[in-house]
């Protein structure tokens, strides 16, 4: 067996133990794992090995930043208000909460990334539908997966995959990033939601909301949480119209957000650091270097050059082959380890805006159709096992089948028009 052989198979066990977490063992260990094998057996040296992790640097940075944020705004209850405040527009109509919540999703996505919407308002959303006396949750905790990967690429800052594209390249400048992805943002978003709705409409005709409970007061401290992801937000916008790193930024607005809060409480900061996914560093620091050891195989260049062929037959053309490509392969393997692989080849290939966004769509959006597509839909799941609730690989396989294709190819046709 050759060396190349063996990378392959180290990174295909990973992927694999990534997505199916055998013995019930973190993601983070399976990634960790496969890059210590990697370095026992001199597939990769220490050095190269050292140089994969640090190429995340600016992604730990962002990540830390967001889950500051995002598990003081859990603690402090901001989402649970948001969510509560949801409820009570609804004016008992579950189609009108149906399209509320799905809003709610939206600007949690957008603003604070969609892992936030996947761990964060999914317990708050299902804390809503039980306050409503709401018989069935699914439809409306389905949103909180769905809308967390269609409106993944509307900012930069909307999906740490995102920045694990550009590790070790150039994000574009926030301008150039508009001009290329608002238009397939707002398709994929609104595709998504029509489908969406389209499939649970017979749920919803069946449903009943409870009268809304009086609106809960929002305290000082969630305000302050509340206003501390506003100017985060603000700041990384500014620093990506700037075309400046976002990781430094991220990571100094969601910690001093988070002191004023402390201090403002009085409360101790172990709470709040013990309730942030700390596991989600290690697993992307492995699957850097498992990225790293691949693209010492050639596969990087291999698929680089078939890229550069795709893109010299038609630009429509490679847009809709890659783009497609790409989102299947993310629910065979993830999109963390696909999306840093394919960074790598779109980085290598030098093709145009409109082929790179086609990738990058196919790693945002093309997760949406299974359960082990995305770190966020893997965190949603876990967020609705906690609440003692689940849906089957298989159900989701079929309703992402239906909202994801369609969302995905009216996307890329709309990128093509850019």
């Amino acid at each position: 067996m050759t060396q190349n052989a063996i990378v392959w198979g180290i990174a295909g066990l990973t992927a694999a133990g990534v997505i199916t977490r055998p013995f019930r063992w973190p993601e983070a260990i399976w990634a960790v794992v496969g890059a210590v094998l990697l370095v026992v057996f001199q597939l990769i040296g220490p050095a190269d090995a050292l140089a994969g992790v640090t190429k995340g640097t600016d992604v730990y940075l962002f990540l830390i930043g967001m889950m500051l944020l995002s598990e003081l705004a859990r603690r402090e209850g901001l989402f649970d208000w948001v969510a509560a405040i949801a409820t009570s527009y609804a004016k008992g109509s579950p189609k009108r909460l149906f399209v509320l919540v799905y809003l709610v999703g939206l600007v949690v996505t957008v603003f604070l990334s969609n892992d936030a919407t996947a761990v964060v308002l999914t317990p708050a959303v299902y804390a809503a539908c039980r306050a409503s006396r709401v018989r069935d949750p699914m439809p409306y905790l389905l949103i909180c997966a769905f809308i967390a990967n269609a409106a993944s690429f509307v900012l930069p800052i909307s999906n740490p995959a995102n920045l694990v594209i550009f590790a070790g390249g150039e994000m574009p400048p926030l301008s150039r990033w508009l001009a290329t992805f608002l238009l397939p943002s707002v398709v994929s978003i609104v595709v998504t939601f029509m489908c969406l709705y389209w499939t649970q409409r017979r749920a919803l005709s069946e449903e009943s909301l409870a009268a809304a409970a009086e609106r809960p007061v929002l305290s000082r401290s969630a305000s302050l949480a509340g206003w501390g992801i506003v100017i985060t937000a603000i700041v990384l916008i500014v620093a990506s119209a700037l075309h400046a790193d976002l990781g430094v930024p991220t990571f100094i607005a969601g910690t001093i957000t988070t002191a004023l809060v402390l201090l403002l409480t009085r409360q101790s900061p172990i709470e709040t650091i013990k309730g942030i996914s700390w596991s989600v560093l290690p697993l992307v620091a492995g699957l850097f270097v498992i990225v790293e050891a691949l693209d010492r195989t050639g596969v990087t260049t291999t698929l680089a050059n078939q890229l550069v062929s795709l893109s010299s037959v038609s630009e429509g053309y490679a847009i809709g082959v890659a783009g497609t490509f790409v989102a299947v392969i993310c629910n065979l393997v993830n999109n963390l380890p696909a999306g840093l692989l394919a960074g790598s080849v779109v980085q290598a290939a030098h093709v145009s805006d409109k082929v790179a966004g086609a990738v990058l769509i196919g790693v945002d959006l093309g997760p949406n159709l299974s359960v082990t597509g995305s770190l966020a839909t893997i965190l949603w799941l876990s967020a609705l096992r906690r609440e003692g609730l689940d849906i089957s690989s298989w159900r989701f396989l079929k309703l992402g089948a239906v909202v994801m294709f369609p969302a995905l190819v009216l996307s890329l046709a709309s990128l093509v028009l850019v």
